[in-house]
């Protein structure tokens, strides 16, 4: 695979790690730095989505459920009535309904607040749920709080055996709240390789040599669009885009790109401030495939 263009403009798209896979087969590989566990910042919501799509199919949660009956005794008095006729689903979909962005990276640290459930719900609930895209922690946040609590542990305990033990992806680091709760919206350690096997689940709709671990159903439902926004759309807590695709995104370019209709998938850590570095990637990439 030719990609002299990518190697041309690497040290300003600074990639540190990428992946081909076509066809369950691993086509192309460039680390220009060893492999490691990185942080893959919001790619990590994806896997709360994931998480959220297993917990449905054991009959833990499901996406109809009104937020204010799953945390009922998280809601504050006299709630919003945009509040009152949030979803599940709306916490995977960017649509929340909150006018402005909370927990995010540069918040959090400085969040005097311990109880971060209370803290989100107790904010203005500005919007019709589903009406407008805001990118806002919020909704994923909850997102793995719900599947925590209806599973009695932590994301990492709970996607061990589920997800993790069967794509052979050993236990790692996902960052917790301040009260030790998993932070679905971002902080989880993976390796670019790592992240690749995910994306070849995906690409196999759900099911990893022979072993269901997500319903069909639910990644076709996933990784549609549910949502406009300023890019190709966006589904549960994945990005739509170019070539039918659609992706895990995570800050500073880490990724992995479900590609169908190339039976393939593309898998990036990267050290990048460049917005555009997975559509310059896939412009190389495809062609090839």
């Amino acid at each position: 695979m030719d990609i002299s263009k990518i190697e041309k403009e690497n040290s300003e798209l600074r990639i540190v790690n990428l992946q081909v896979w076509k066809d369950d087969c691993m086509v192309f590989r460039r680390d220009w730095d060893e492999e490691i566990r990185r942080n893959q910042y919001s790619a990590s919501k994806s896997f709360t989505s994931i998480a959220v799509g297993i917990a449905q199919k054991e009959g833990l949660l499901s996406l109809d459920e009104r937020i204010c009956e799953a945390f009922s005794e998280d809601i504050p008095e006299n709630p919003d009535e945009n509040l009152q006729k949030a979803t599940v689903r709306d916490l995977l979909t960017m649509a929340l309904g909150q006018g402005k962005q909370y927990l995010m990276g540069g918040q959090r640290p400085l969040l005097e607040e311990k109880d971060w459930v209370k803290y989100v719900l107790k904010q203005p609930f500005t919007d019709e749920p589903g009406a407008k895209f805001l990118y806002n922690n919020a909704g994923p946040y909850l997102a793995g709080i719900l599947v925590q609590r209806r599973s009695g542990c932590d994301l990492v305990e709970y996607l061990m055996p589920r997800l993790f033990q069967p794509l052979g992806i050993r236990r790692m680091v996902w960052e917790t709240d301040p009260l030790g709760n998993t932070f679905g919206a971002g902080g989880l350690f993976l390796t670019v390789t790592e992240m690749a096997k995910t994306g070849l689940l995906l690409l196999h709709k759900g099911e990893w040599r022979g072993k269901r671990i997500l319903e069909e159903e639910y990644v076709d439902e996933m990784s549609s669009v549910h949502i406009d926004n300023w890019k190709m759309g966006y589904g549960y807590l994945f990005w739509k885009t170019p070539y039918n695709g659609y992706q895990a995104s995570g800050k500073y370019g880490q990724l992995f790109i479900v590609l169908p209709e190339k039976n393939a998938v593309v898998a990036i850590n990267a050290e990048s401030r460049n917005d555009d570095l997975a559509d310059i990637c896939l412009d190389v990439i495809v062609p090839q495939l």
